[in-house]
């Protein structure tokens, strides 16, 4: 399929009320999906924060959070944007962008997902430590899989 084509039809789904769009042609299929603004994932970060300080929240966050964050270091986590491949570092010779336990910036680049040959870059939405990370080298990646931690 045509690149013009999938940024035409990435316009269509911004500009229509469509959460999910696949288009087959052939035996191609693109499939374009976008969390709602106030979304599930907008809302998950003041409920992990807000758990510690009321105890319905605490109540209700375990149920939502437990079967992906399960044996998860304490910390932000930050998922996959988009299905792809992993890829720590710019270059396979060279070295990868984050370690565990160094000290990042809000914006900075923690890695790239190769999707559909393009490469786009992962950055830190928090500032911190990377406490673990939790995607290998080369690893494909679903959308929302958690990939590091940062305290």
């Amino acid at each position: 399929m045509d690149l013009r084509k999938i940024k035409k039809l990435i316009d269509l789904l911004e500009e229509s009320n469509l959460a999910e769009l696949e288009i087959k042609e052939g035996e191609e299929v693109v499939r374009l999906s976008r969390v709602p603004k106030g979304g599930v994932a907008v809302a998950a970060t003041p409920v992990v924060q807000a758990a510690p300080a009321a105890a319905p929240v605490t109540a209700a966050a375990p149920a939502a959070d437990a079967p992906a964050d399960a044996g998860l270091p304490a910390g932000h986590v930050v998922k996959a944007p988009m299905v792809g491949t992993f890829y720590a570092s710019s270059s396979p010779g060279a070295a990868a962008f984050v370690k565990i336990g160094q000290q990042v910036k809000a914006g900075e680049t923690l890695g790239i997902i190769e999707a559909m040959k393009m490469f786009n870059q992962i950055e830190a939405d928090v500032g911190g430590t990377v406490q673990a990370i939790l995607v290998e080298n080369g690893q494909p990646v679903e959308f929302d899989q958690p990939m590091f931690v940062i305290a």
